[in-house]
């Protein structure tokens, strides 16, 4: 298995490649050890890359997956812009993953309604008052956001909800859903995929830049948990080790 830190390299296909197999080797150990595999999964160019690999693993005990959405934006399931629509379109009929095995938000709430929704979702999976993801699939924007969690949001500093709404998002649509960093620093694994010459600076913000003012993507930060960042040359270009 991968060493925790930072992997670089060439493009998609290869950090397909490298995710696909840690994402399989979470699998069966999640399965192995507790019956039941639990991911978080990101919208973007993430839920591309991670779908073109993972329909290539008929072995990776899809029946035990629950998948839910790390953040969602608040608009209708059948819409393009859907994370939902993303991974079941691209999963369902084509691995053995039951459709009701990945978690949607209901759309038809408010948001505030949404995530309090979507948070007794989870509390249908899971046991603990604060879920343990076995891992959580995250991106990064070119402004350092990840999932719906965005520089200088009052969301970073949220202690208490699981799963939080935002009505005033700076990227559209305003309105959202996401998980907090209580429960993406809760993760037994986190991972990031980070590909285009537009997310090198803030790659290297996160990765070697200092305390102050951090970027959310650097507040992520598993308290007993691994982390993982995949990263195309292109992204990995401004770091002092390339």
């Amino acid at each position: 298995m991968a060493e925790e830190g930072v992997h670089v390299l060439a493009g998609q296909a290869e950090i397909g490649a490298e995710l696909g197999a840690l994402i399989a080797a979470k699998a069966k150990e999640a399965i192995d050890s507790r019956g039941v595999f639990t991911i978080a999964v990101s919208g973007g160019s993430t839920t591309k890359i991670f779908c073109q690999e993972m329909v290539k693993r008929a072995d990776v005990g899809w029946e035990k997956w629950r998948v839910f959405m790390a953040d969602e934006r608040l608009v209708p399931l059948d819409q393009e812009d859907c994370n939902y629509k993303g991974y079941k379109d691209a999963l369902v009929g084509s691995v053995p993953l039951a459709a009701e095995h990945i978690y949607p938000i209901n759309p038809s709430l408010s948001v505030e309604a949404a995530a309090e929704d979507y948070t007794q979702k989870l509390k249908q999976v899971f046991s603990e008052d604060t879920p343990v993801f076995d891992v959580v699939l995250l991106g990064m924007g070119p402004d350092g956001h990840t999932a719906s969690l965005f520089p200088g949001h009052k969301l970073l500093q949220e202690k208490t909800l699981l799963v939080a709404p935002i009505s005033d998002s700076p990227k559209p649509p305003p309105n959202r859903v996401t998980l907090t960093f209580k429960v993406l620093n809760n993760a037994r694994c986190a991972v990031f995929v980070c590909t285009g010459e537009g997310k090198a600076a803030n790659v290297k913000n996160v990765l070697e830049g200092n305390e102050e003012n951090l970027l959310p993507a650097a507040l992520v930060q598993p308290l007993d948990g691994e982390l993982h960042w995949y990263l195309d040359t292109a992204a990995a270009s401004q770091l002092s080790s390339q």
